[in-house]
């Protein structure tokens, strides 16, 4: 907010008293409060928006001629975790501004699972000089359920020593949806924390409906990025709730939502990208890419706009930013055209900061011991991944594509000497969670189906959300090697076949995140996903690795695998292997 010097500075360049820093002239510009374009030149000074002059009568100390191009408001992420980007956020600043987002809301619930309220701490200090405005959510699910071991745990007094933080702007996405519906003390207590304070409550709402959804939103729980059909959409807008309609890497519902949209309910949807990896921002962009596929699906391009920054800036009482008027900050693109949303240039509180697709000036990583790999493994050896089974009858993880939902599997599968043994006849391999913070030694074991896995391993420390290791394989040897290979990477992505290690990603950061590139890390998958193929043969429709870090998340149904055991979350509990 603009103190009264500068609110004074800008009434004098609105009524002409002094110049603007920058008039842009020549450009198409979007109003979003009356949903039409218009031709005006924009007068911009100390960051903020003065007003609008004549077309060709702007007077400013700089003059951009912005040739007929289109001028937006910056770009608004509704819900993101920077962390699945693996990529710090100083580099996620440099990946997405330039395809036109110059504000997102995050919410650090990965690396808080790993590091606790440090991880907020670090991503706050870590994104405060970037060009990306980015604000913050303080993790409502840490660990995600009680049925992980995480490597933190947050209730409300620690919600409460973050919640006022002026670039906090609620409680980060409420996935313990039955402990909100069973009115669960220790959950209500968080929600009256942002509550009481005004602040924003994110939603995690698969599969809810009818009086429980009343339940939930009764909350006062705002936004829900997890609807699978326009029916969801349709009951979510008339519970009061805003709708993100998400797209990232794994998890793509913009095409399937759309449906639901209409111009009446419009202003209640968003858009959003959850988990979006270096290579897809690269590639198809960002927000802009959201806005991109709704258009060309039909909706109309001023109201695909407006779901990417007013609606977006109204959710968050983000009131200084989301349109083009006068006091409001100057976060806005020049767009070349309505179709594939490219963006010619983006500008920040009134500078310069991306152009032709490149971001103009990095800012330096900060690096904070807090946050550094945690690998604190406990009892690990070969032994411990032995799979007995009482029976042949057992329940199998069926992983789908396109998704973090898996299947209620079953099969009979071959049993020696009272223990699971690879049957290359079938597509099922052994899959464990290894606690990695705190020591326990546990290790949960179970069999999953459709990862097309022969002769061989991967690994990750990425495991949603507590982020335990990861491993699937359909040897013991080959996933022996995997684990220790992440424990001295300090974290990471690795593949083994033959107890040899053929590719790996380093994520040094909470076990989550690079410290290179973007781009370093974008080829970097590549070449585990190639590798993952050609040589361990893995489906080629899958993003094997993308799809094995939402194998430990018990709160998407329906079978997942936590460090405790095999879990269903159709029912909130565990269960056993054998049928």
């Amino acid at each position: 907010m603009p103190d009264e010097k500068q609110m004074k500075h800008v009434i004098d360049v609105a009524v002409g008293r002094k110049d603007a820093d920058l008039c842009i002239t020549g450009s198409q510009i979007l109003d979003v409060y009356n949903k039409e374009w218009f031709q005006a030149d924009l007068l911009i000074a100390g960051g903020l928006i003065c007003a609008f002059a004549k077309s060709g009568q702007g007077k400013a100390k700089e003059i951009v001629d912005g040739k007929g191009k289109y001028l937006l408001p910056g770009f608004i992420d509704g819900h993101v975790h920077i962390e699945s980007s693996h990529s710090t956020p100083e580099e996620f600043s440099n990946l997405v501004v330039p395809c036109g987002t110059t504000t997102v809301v995050a919410d650090p619930h990965e690396l808080c699972n790993v590091t606790g309220l440090a991880g907020l701490d670090y991503m706050l200090m870590a994104s405060e000089h970037t060009p990306l405005q980015a604000f913050f959510m303080v993790p409502s699910c840490v660990p995600s359920t009680e049925f992980e071991h995480s490597g933190a745990i947050i209730h409300a007094p620690e919600i409460a020593t973050r919640i006022g933080h002026e670039r906090v702007l609620g409680l980060g996405e409420m996935m313990d949806y039955p402990g909100v519906i069973a009115a669960d003390a220790l959950v209500l207590d968080k929600i009256w924390e942002a509550r009481k304070v005004g602040k924003v409550i994110d939603g995690h709402g698969p599969a809810i409906y009818g009086r429980e959804l009343d339940a939930y939103a009764s909350t006062g729980i705002k936004t829900d990025h997890e609807c699978e059909t326009p029916e969801d959409l349709h009951s979510r807008v008339r519970r009061g709730m805003y709708v993100m309609l998400r797209e990232g890497s794994a998890c793509k519902n913009v095409l399937g939502l759309l449906g639901g949209v209409t111009t009446a309910n419009s202003r209640r949807c968003m858009f959003c990208t959850d988990d979006r990896q270096p290579k897809s921002i690269l590639e198809d962009g960002h927000i802009n890419n959201n806005v991109r596929l709704a258009v060309g699906a039909g909706l109309d391009p001023i109201d695909a706009i407006c779901m990417a920054t007013i609606n977006s800036s109204e959710c968050y009482h983000l009131t200084d930013r989301g349109a083009i008027a006068p006091g409001m900050r100057a976060d806005f693109v020049l767009c070349n055209d309505l179709s594939e949303f490219s963006m010619h240039s983006v500008y920040i509180a009134g500078s310069l900061v991306a152009e032709d697709g490149r971001i103009l000036k990095a800012v330096p990583l900060l690096h904070d011991e807090r946050v550094a790999g945690k690998m604190q493994v406990k009892d690990f050896s070969l032994s411990r991944l032995a799979l007995p089974l009482k029976s042949e009858h057992v329940r199998i993880i069926d992983a789908i594509l396109g998704g973090v939902v898996t299947g209620k599997g079953e099969a009979h599968v071959k049993v020696v000497d009272g223990h699971w043994v690879h049957d290359p006849s079938q597509d099922i391999v052994k899959l464990a969670v290894i606690e990695r913070h705190k020591g326990t030694g546990n290790i949960g074991l179970a069999l999953i189906r459709g990862l097309g896995i022969r002769g061989g391993a991967i690994a990750s420390s990425v495991g949603h959300d507590s982020h335990n290791i990861i491993v699937a394989g359909d040897n013991d040897t080959d996933m022996e090697v995997a684990v220790n290979h992440l424990i001295a990477l300090g974290g990471g992505m690795v593949i083994v076949q033959k107890s040899q290690v053929l590719s790996c990603l380093a994520l040094p950061i909470g076990g989550l995140m690079s410290d290179k590139s973007g781009s370093f890390v974008a080829k970097a998958l590549d070449e585990l996903h190639e590798v993952s193929q050609q040589r361990l043969s893995a489906n080629r429709e899958m993003d094997l690795f993308t799809t094995l870090s939402f194998m430990a998340l018990p709160v998407i149904p329906a079978y997942k695998l936590t460090d405790i055991g095999l879990f269903d979350v159709t029912t909130f509990s565990f269960v056993p292997l054998e049928l």
